[in-house]
């Protein structure tokens, strides 16, 4: 057992990371009879961009089943892990795990997407109030700002905010849980950077606007 439990925290994240690469935009669009969504819009294998197949049903099944492969393997650990010897360093890598594996999929070829919402199911996965908390972040940028990149960025600005402050209050803080929240957030941000382009220009499109051409506001 003990020349095992070295190895379990290793097999955590693999698998995390195998499940964070089923490209649930690619394969949901395949099973609906829809173009790849790496072959139109954005090119982003994301809800949003399948969003632009005119599917609404694909995109909301595509954004809840994104969220749930970052959710489903850090609930396990969370749920299962305690007698293995899974603590708080293996929730940060399998957490982390699942996330790069979304956006770099092994089973798509590393083309994936930019991993709001693999990160949202990520933090719902290690409580449920830091999920809700970043949830809320993204709501009310959105709402009141009307642009997805905006509030995608507040929302991983805020997450290892939130993660801080509650320490004591809703968690006990860890130390590789939040370097785990912070490399997403910083991820998250990276992976905008076309977006903070064009919010700087002034030319991202706003939710719900419709775009003079193809190339205005990839999301």
């Amino acid at each position: 057992m003990d020349s095992l439990s070295a190895v379990y925290p290793v097999l955590a994240a693999v698998a995390g990371y195998l499940v964070g690469s089923l490209s649930f935009a690619v394969i949901v669009s395949r099973v609906m009879g829809l173009n790849d969504p790496r072959t139109y819009g954005s090119k982003n294998p994301g809800a949003t961009n399948v969003l632009r197949s005119g599917s609404k049903a694909a995109a909301i099944v595509t954004l809840l089943l994104d969220a749930a492969k970052g959710w489903l393997p850090v609930a396990l650990v969370q749920w299962f892990g305690k007698p293995y010897g899974l603590e708080a360093g293996t929730l940060a890598m399998v957490g982390l795990g699942a996330f790069l594996g979304h956006l770099y999929p092994v089973f798509f070829r590393f083309q994936g997407g930019k991993g709001v919402a693999t990160a949202l199911g990520v933090l719902l996965g290690l409580d449920w109030v830091l999920g809700l908390a970043t949830a809320a972040t993204w709501l009310i940028m959105a709402f009141f700002f009307r642009y997805s990149s905006l509030a995608s960025l507040a929302a991983a600005v805020f997450a290892p905010v939130y993660y801080i402050f509650g320490d004591g209050l809703a968690w006990r803080m860890e130390g590789p849980v939040l370097f785990a929240v912070s490399a997403m957030a910083l991820l998250l941000i990276y992976r905008h950077a076309e977006n903070i382009g064009r919010l700087a220009r002034g030319t991202e499109s706003k939710i719900g606007q419709k775009k003079k051409d193809s190339t205005a506001g990839k999301a």
